[in-house]
């Protein structure tokens, strides 16, 4: 969702202006253009100092974001469903008032934001990032929520403090698979990357150049 800002004039100098020209013409004639003129002046002076003394207000809407498209509906369905993860990591992650875990959760988001970027500007990494939206979102989002639930209830004993002590070690180690899992999207490139080199090497040693 972005957050869009709507100012919304107030109708009280509307009102004003109305109000100016009904007691106008109680005390003052109406009769030659000069006196239509001398209305019209002082309807803008109010209009403008009742604008200055209600501004209106200013509204904060949420406007659902157009998913980008790819081309591609698979690939365009996979990335609105990383968007969707994001946006409940970040509802979450606002929840959540420990400082600790906050932090691990920024961490997810950053990643999992890298890695569906990456399958925006690689089409083929579609299967590798279908199977981690598969299972490893489904699962971090699940004790996410778990523990953010947990801590609404605001009860504390043997079995919550338990259960939310193991969530944060198991984010500890879902940190690394995710971090792991970004780099295996690298593999492809290393791979050209050395072949690239062996070329070069190649072909230097060919002219005599190393």
């Amino acid at each position: 969702m972005n957050i869009v800002e709507v100012k919304r004039k107030s109708a009280v100098p509307v009102y004003g202006i109305g109000l100016v020209w009904v007691l106008y013409s109680l005390m003052f004639p109406l009769l030659m253009t000069w006196h239509f003129i001398l209305l019209a002046c002082v309807s803008v002076f109010a209009y403008f100092i009742l604008s200055k003394i209600f501004p209106g207000t200013v509204e904060k809407i949420e406007v659902p974001i157009e998913p980008e498209s790819t081309g591609d509906e698979l690939i365009d369905a996979l990335l609105v469903e990383g968007t969707s993860a994001v946006s409940e990591m970040k509802r979450i992650h606002d929840s959540i008032p420990n400082i600790n875990m906050q932090h691990k959760i920024r961490e997810l988001i950053l990643i999992t934001e890298k890695i569906f970027d990456k399958l925006r500007s690689e089409p083929k990494a579609y299967k590798q990032v279908q199977r981690f939206a598969g299972f490893f979102l489904p699962t971090s989002l699940k004790l996410l929520n778990t523990y953010d639930r947990i801590g609404i209830s605001g009860v504390n004993g043997e079995n919550i403090s338990g259960t939310m002590n193991r969530i944060d070690n198991a984010l500890d180690m879902t940190l690394e698979s995710y971090k792991k899992f970004f780099d295996s999207l690298f593999e492809n490139v290393a791979l050209d990357i050395e072949t690239d080199i062996i070329v070069l090497e190649s072909m230097l040693k060919n002219y005599g150049l190393l």
